[in-house]
């Protein structure tokens, strides 16, 4: 199993790298978007994250999962990223980070 510090430090890592990813649509990471509900690393080293996305129709909701998997799975101690995506609760501006209002303009 792995230790506490271990799992935060890759949690970590996995945060930074969600934040290399961008919503084709809105020029803010998925991450500052709010659309990463959840990330967790289970005991065999397999990253799961739970996401969402701005729209159940979204034009990119093919390749965005896959996108963070690939992205995710790079990263050195990770052996495979399980992405599940999920409309409960639904995406709204409101789930974005302080910065990404800012940098939108909402606030």
């Amino acid at each position: 199993m792995m230790n506490h510090e271990k799992t935060l430090s890759l949690g970590n890592e996995i945060i930074e790298k969600l934040k290399t990813i961008f919503d084709p649509e809105i020029p803010v990471n998925i991450y500052d978007l709010g659309l990463i509900y959840n990330v967790s690393i289970d005991d065999k080293s397999v990253a799961h994250i739970t996401m969402t996305l701005t729209a159940p129709n979204c034009p990119v909701a093919e390749s965005l999962p896959v996108e963070v998997k690939e992205s995710v799975a790079t990263i050195e101690g990770i052996e495979d990223c399980e992405v599940e995506i999920t409309f409960d609760p639904p995406w709204t501006k409101d789930m974005m980070s302080e910065e990404a209002m800012l940098d939108l303009g909402f606030l």
